[in-house]
């Protein structure tokens, strides 16, 4: 039985659509949304229509912009031999935050997942071939450290490596401010494969 108006059990329902969101947290949102001043409801509404209208994927790194190529790609100060590897634009705001990559994106918008039904065709691995000139000094597979980012990554360094491209992958392991006594079989052992010297 519903017991909200047929308003609010849609506005309900469409926030429940949302990754994260649910039903508890939708209805929370639907009454945020509906004691707002009618000003902010419609500035709300207005910026998901223009950002649907307005943003696109960049022509050259598939990052989303609403200037294609986007800013990255256009930045001239940036070296154009390297190439970071990602699964999905969220990632290249993640790089960019910490201000040490000064090199370009290459944004696939997924990995390789038998099990989802995603192959190499379904993502954009033939777009990042196609970008490799003799230009281009080294790939960075930042993909994530899980069965699909690792599958991935593998995949993408058997195409690369026969062009004589340097393949690498970012490091991974203890995060910092992280026990030892708390990380998994799995990250101790990524951790000491990628130790370095002090």
């Amino acid at each position: 039985m519903n017991f909200y108006p047929q308003p609010i059990s849609r506005l309900i329902e469409e926030f429940s659509k949302l990754p994260g969101v649910g039903p508890k947290t939708a209805q929370r949102l639907a009454f945020y949304v509906l004691n707002m001043d009618m000003s902010e409801a419609e500035k709300l509404s207005s910026a998901i229509i223009n950002a649907k209208n307005n943003i696109k994927y960049c022509s050259v790194c598939g990052n989303l912009t609403d200037d294609d190529p986007c800013i990255i790609c256009r930045n001239t100060s940036r070296d154009s031999n390297l190439i970071c590897v990602v699964e999905e634009p969220k990632d290249v705001i993640a790089m960019e935050k910490t201000r040490e990559y000064k090199g370009l994106y290459h944004v696939l918008h997924g990995v390789i997942s038998p099990l989802g039904g995603v192959g190499p065709d379904d993502i954009r691995i033939k777009e990042l071939l196609g970008r490799i000139t003799p230009d281009i000094k080294e790939i960075i597979i930042a993909t994530n450290p899980n069965v699909e980012g690792e599958a991935t990554a593998m995949y993408i360094a058997r195409l690369i490596k026969p062009l004589g491209v340097k393949v690498t992958r970012i490091a991974h392991g203890i995060p910092v401010g992280a026990d030892l006594e708390y990380a998994d079989e799995v990250t101790l052992s990524k951790a000491l494969e990628g130790r370095r010297e002090i």
